[in-house]
């Protein structure tokens, strides 16, 4: 069997204009093995008792309707045949109801054994997929929808993908074994039924596999129909979007998107489902006609004295059982099919090459700065068809001294940071940290060298002291330390307030551990800010300081007082700055204005109000503003 892979719309990137790029629908040689491979190794490193246990079953439950036919047959004759004793009737009636007993038995087995076994593999299938996701640095790869949308199928496909591709492959096996004994016993009596019954099996095979393509198909190009119908619900249920969606009366036209979504992903299951009805709906008649023709030919040949009444039994045991089992192993074939579709997208996601090049193998751990931070000829761009950020850089950041950022939106100055964090690499030139290439360092140890927030920082739905532990999942349970942070912050008296102090809920998302919801909060949005600094100072000796509009949701006496804070924070330090209000960046030690995506001017304040540029405009002009305010 081969699998085709689910369709993207693009081709690959690297294609020669003229040549036909390979499109990851087309079949890929061996990947069905491969696949059904490292499904295995995963089952048997997850569970290889249960894996046993599902083997020894299958081929049980296989062998067990074929005795039970033969021990019917072997009562009939007997009783047919007169002259027999009582004792071998009641061994053949004890055996008949054992092998009835261990026939009705063996299902109920293997479910609980099958549950389990995929409780396990669905649990390490899990956790592989997001170590290899975590394992990805940058953040280019959770900028493409092509990749999201795999990450979410093999999300789903890995809680039961691994485990159902192994117990339905050996459910075949089942299958197989009991279609072999009834066919051989078949055959014994007459090759042609034996004939009739295998080849009326073959186009379930056929019809099922070709329905399992459509299936995975039909999962892949619904992805992004099923996200956005998420994302309106979302927007409709979750108290974040709850105010202007309400405000503006939107939520019938949020609703109306969302059930847009939600059509389109229906019609395309209707469509599917018409093609499954067609298609049983058939077979299902090709099997009756053929069950009748060998019931005609069995009563026929017991006519003429050919076979036994035993024998009709079991022919008629061996058309349904046939049928029965190679139905099966078309059914089970085309679920392990599918499930190997679904499965190569959890192997995508596994195999996607990382997004960062990687430092070389003797790199070791980054020194403490001593001399600074050097960006030279530093461009940049997120994708091939889209403008550049960054264009032609050259910034040196001493070691100790502050360096604010200013200018208007979208002229590179959050792009900036995130190459400094490394979450990309320059599309050409260098940084470089005490002239080391950044890309010569193992990102880990470069980011254990820094600390930072950032404007659009995260609420998590965690505890006061999680929110900011977390900053530094080593200090989780440093209490003294995470309280320091949060009075350097300015919310340790808020936080010690709440009804459980640190130990209370930033949400009402989540019960208590006790199931109890009551004492979750919400925080304002200055009150999150200042949680989101602490997070920051949390990460304490760091060599490099990012503060991305670090008050922008403060209120003035707040916002004087967090840059009061910082400013004792930042002395000595290296730091970056990047704020709209130029008053709060006036003390730096330099003030780089960006635009377009380059250095205009760079200087402290007073030099760069004196050399009246485009600094010294916007800074006369939001003074204008304030003046004109407090008029």
């Amino acid at each position: 069997m081969t699998v085709r892979w689910p369709r993207l719309t693009r081709a690959t990137s690297d294609a020669r204009p003229g040549s036909v790029a390979l499109r990851e629908d087309e079949p890929r040689p061996g990947a069905s093995f491969r696949g059904l491979t490292a499904a295995l190794r995963l089952v048997w490193r997850a569970a290889p008792a249960h894996l046993v246990a599902v083997a020894g079953l299958a081929l049980a439950g296989g062998l067990a309707p074929v005795a039970a036919a033969r021990l019917l047959k072997a009562v009939l004759d007997t009783l047919v045949g007169g002259g027999h004793r009582p004792a071998t009737l009641v061994l053949l009636a004890l055996g008949l109801a054992g092998a009835g007993a261990v026939t009705a038995f063996l299902p109920l087995l293997n479910s609980y054994v099958i549950a389990e076994l995929q409780r396990r593999t669905g649990r390490r299938a899990i956790d592989d997929l997001f170590v290899a996701v975590n394992g990805l640095a940058g953040l280019a790869h959770f900028e493409d929808p092509a990749f999201l949308n795999r990450l979410q199928i093999g999300h789903n496909a890995a809680r039961v993908a691994p485990g159902s591709v192994v117990c339905t492959g050996l459910d075949t096996l089942r299958g197989l074994v009991a279609a072999a004994g009834f066919l051989a016993a078949t055959a014994a009596l007459d090759w042609r039924l034996a004939l009739l019954v295998a080849f009326a099996a073959l186009p379930a095979l056929g019809a099922e596999l070709g329905l399992s393509r459509r299936r995975a198909a039909m999962i892949w190009d619904l992805g992004p129909h099923e996200r956005r119908e998420y994302f309106y619900g979302g927007l409709l249920a979750e108290v974040r979007a709850a105010k202007e969606v309400r405000l503006f009366g939107a939520g019938d036209e949020v609703r109306r998107r969302m059930l847009g979504s939600r059509a389109r992903a229906d019609a395309a299951n209707r469509r599917l489902d018409r093609r499954v009805l067609a298609t049983h709906s058939g077979l299902t008649l090709l099997g009756t006609v053929v069950s009748a023709v060998g019931v005609v030919i069995a009563i026929g040949l017991a006519g003429a004295g050919t076979i036994s009444v035993g024998d009709v039994s079991l022919v008629l045991a061996a058309l349904a059982g046939v049928q029965g089992a190679l139905t099966g192993v078309a059914l089970s074939a085309a679920m392990v099919h599918h499930q190997l579709l679904l499965w190569g997208h959890y192997r995508a996601v596994l195999a996607t090459p990382p997004d960062l090049a990687a430092a070389p193998a003797l790199a070791g751990e980054l020194p403490a700065l001593r001399h600074g931070i050097e960006l030279r000829d530093v461009w940049f761009r997120y994708a091939e068809d889209q403008p550049w950020t960054l264009a032609g850089v050259d910034l040196f950041i001493p070691a100790g001294h502050t360096i604010a950022l200013v200018g208007p939106n979208g002229a590179g100055k959050s792009t900036l940071v995130k190459l400094l964090c490394r979450f990309y690499d320059p599309t050409r030139g260098a940084i470089r940290w005490d002239g080391v290439d950044l890309r010569d360092v193992p990102v880990e140890a470069l980011r254990a060298r820094l600390t930072a927030t950032f404007q659009d920082f995260m609420c998590y739905d965690f505890t006061a002291a999680d929110n900011i532990g977390i900053a530094d999942p080593a200090r989780l349970a440093d209490r003294p330390g995470i309280t320091a942070a949060a009075g350097r912050a300015g919310a340790h008296e808020k936080l010690a307030a709440l009804p459980r102090g640190y130990d209370t809920m930033l949400s009402r998302v989540f019960a208590q551990d006790d199931g109890d919801a009551e004492d979750g909060v919400n925080l304002s949005g200055g009150q999150w800010q200042r949680v989101a600094l602490a997070r920051g100072f949390l990460r304490e000796g760091r060599d490099l300081l990012i503060l991305d509009e670090p008050s922008s949701g403060l209120d003035p006496d707040a916002e004087h007082e967090i840059h009061q804070r910082l400013r004792e924070y930042r002395t000595g330090r290296t730091s970056i700055l990047i704020s709209h209000r130029l008053g709060a960046v006036r003390d730096a030690d330099r003030i780089v204005l960006l635009a377009g995506g380059r250095v205009c001017e760079d200087g402290p304040h007073e030099a760069l109000l004196a050399l009246d540029g485009e600094y010294a405009r916007l800074f006369h002009l939001q003074a204008r503003a304030y003046g004109a305010a407090t008029c």
